[in-house]
């Protein structure tokens, strides 16, 4: 048979929206002479849903909408993931679900049977698990539709299972000869060769084709890829849709033949790709058409502005440029260049006669006080106060252009540079928004050289830089990345990298100690293994730190 692979955008909550996009992909698979046409996990209503499920009339609308959905598709049997009802007494009212939909009905149903609770997700929160699964016959073949986690479970390919039961062990027990699988697996750095790895695993170990199907677009902090796949039962790759783009591709699961889309490079292209497509559809899905972003001369602010403009258009895009009393002219000539490389609007709001209203307010209480980091604050608030001012004139929403290397330690203001509606780079570390700036000069010299080669600072104080207080930012990178993404404890980050262990310490504690801040910064888009927020869950007020280990 020919399958379709159909992976769509779908926002949260639109069933009509999504059921448009379903159709339309359903009539262009029937037009390209598909036999079956598979869409995502959770399509009809968007992933993830979260607690929206436990809203009966969101379950109502939901049957209602796939029921209205297998009237109005095409003649063509078309697999679709939707919020079913649980009917077992679990506590949970939704099950996680797939069906097929053929001749004006629903044809069969399949819940979903391994719920993660790790990382970003939190699926046994909100749903009820599959009790069996089963086949289900379809043009000769024996069908075993799976979603998402249920693959995730391989024996022989993971070190450690997290379920005690293997939904495709099961399947293939009953005789499957193919595995459909619809997916919403978000994206990060690697994600898609993994998941391919995976994907080609499965199919040698049981000696079947595998289909995957993935969502794409951005919904909150979470961005998919795509990337849908098939292999034949050798693992050999057949089918590759395209990544963070809406696609269909063609599967003959007779020759093995199929559709092969380019696809962007590990690394800076694909996050690159990732943060384009995550602040389009953050910004477009949550009602905005235009942004703002905070333009300081520096390789931060330079880099969301280019990203910006690639998501949203230059006609789009507002940068603000707020000199203080110790920016330099070069910083603002900087920015100056930056928006007339990017062709958009800029404006410059000095905000020294404004700090110097604080301070006069300020004399009283603060009288016999040394200037200190308090005054820092205060310039980074007062530009706070400007874009999120210009945001409610506007209607545009503001950009924060920190990076994760400052959020993880802390080295940020609150209500000031955390001020905005998307942390563009919250999950981009230091070293890798160099990069994005030199992916971005790839074609063009967008981002002024200088950007590139002067000394980070944040200009809130005379010959400021931020090595001051941070060490250098390749080292800073490697000791954040050993402690937040791969667990590692303080002392063995130490002798691993052969720096000093008071050093380590001193900036685990610091990332210990910022969580307060990154509670009440704007959310980020993921684009690492493990980002801050969703999938980072740790107290806010504690006093554990790590023992060490002598």
């Amino acid at each position: 048979m020919r399958i379709a692979l159909a992976q769509i955008n779908p926002t949260v909550g639109d069933f009509a929206g999504n059921s448009s996009r379903i159709r339309q992909r359903a009539e262009e698979a029937r037009a390209r002479g598909a036999d079956l046409v598979v869409f995502t996990e959770l399509c009809l209503c968007g992933y993830p849903p979260r607690d929206l499920v436990e809203k009966p009339n969101f379950l109502e609308h939901n049957r209602g909408a796939l029921e209205e959905l297998a009237r109005s598709l095409p003649p063509l049997p078309t697999i679709v993931g939707f919020v079913g009802r649980a009917q077992a007494e679990t506590g949970k009212s939704a099950l996680n679900c797939a069906a097929l939909l053929a001749e004006g009905t629903v044809r069969f149903e399949q819940a979903k049977m391994l719920l993660p609770t790790y990382d970003v997700f939190d699926e046994a929160r909100t749903f009820a698990p599959a009790a069996s699964q089963r086949l289900f016959g379809f043009c000769g073949s024996q069908l075993a539709l799976t979603i998402c986690e249920d693959i995730w479970n391989d024996k022989s390919f993971w070190k450690r299972q997290l379920y005690p039961r293997d939904p495709v062990e099961e399947l293939m027990g009953q005789g499957s000869n193919l595995l459909i699988n619809i997916s919403a697996s978000p994206f990060s750095e690697g994600r898609r060769r993994l998941r391919l790895e995976m994907v080609q695993a499965l199919a040698q170990r049981h000696r079947v084709p595998v289909v995957l199907v993935n969502q794409v677009g951005g919904n909150d902090s979470l961005i998919f890829d795509g990337s849908s796949v098939a292999v034949d039962a050798t693992g050999r790759l057949a089918v590759q849709a395209a990544s963070f783009a809406e696609d269909l591709v063609l599967f003959d699961t007779a020759t093995g033949q199929g559709d092969i889309h380019p696809q962007p490079g590990e690394g800076v292209e694909e996050i690159y790709e990732a943060l384009v497509l995550g602040t389009h559809d953050y910004v477009h899905k949550c009602g905005f058409q235009q942004v703002i972003v905070g333009m300081s001369g520096g390789i931060d602010s330079s880099v969301v502005a280019g990203l910006a403009v690639a998501a949203l258009g230059r006609e789009n895009v507002l940068g603000v440029a707020m000199p203080g009393p110790y920016s330099s002219p070069e910083s603002l000539r900087d920015a100056r260049q930056l928006a007339e490389n990017l062709g958009i609007r800029f404006l410059t709001l000095p905000i020294s006669d404004l700090f110097a209203a604080y301070g006069t307010a300020l004399a009283e209480p603060f009288r016999s006080r040394p200037e200190d980091v308090t005054e820092e604050n205060l310039q980074a608030r007062i530009r706070g106060n400007l874009l999120m001012a210009l945001s409610n004139k506007f209607g545009a929403l503001v950009l924060s252009t920190g990076n994760k290397s400052e959020l993880a330690v802390g080295y940020c203001t609150l209500y000031g540079d955390l001020a905005g509606g998307l942390a563009v780079i919250s999950d981009v570390p230091k070293m890798m928004v160099y990069e994005l700036g030199r992916y971005l000069n790839r074609q063009h010299p967008l981002i002024p050289e200088p950007c590139f080669t002067k000394a980070p600072s944040a200009e809130l104080r005379p010959n400021q830089t931020d090595q001051d207080t941070l060490p250098p930012y390749d080292l800073l990178d490697n000791i954040l990345k050993a402690y937040i993404e791969q667990g590692e404890t303080p002392d063995s980050i130490a002798v691993r990298l052969q720096v000093s262990p008071r050093l380590v310490r001193q900036l685990t504690h610091r990332v210990d100690r910022a969580e307060y801040k990154r509670h009440q910064a704007p959310p980020g888009l993921k684009v690492t293994s493990k980002a801050f927020g969703l999938g980072r869950r740790f107290p806010i007020a504690h006093k554990y730190s790590e023992p060490p280990t002598n």
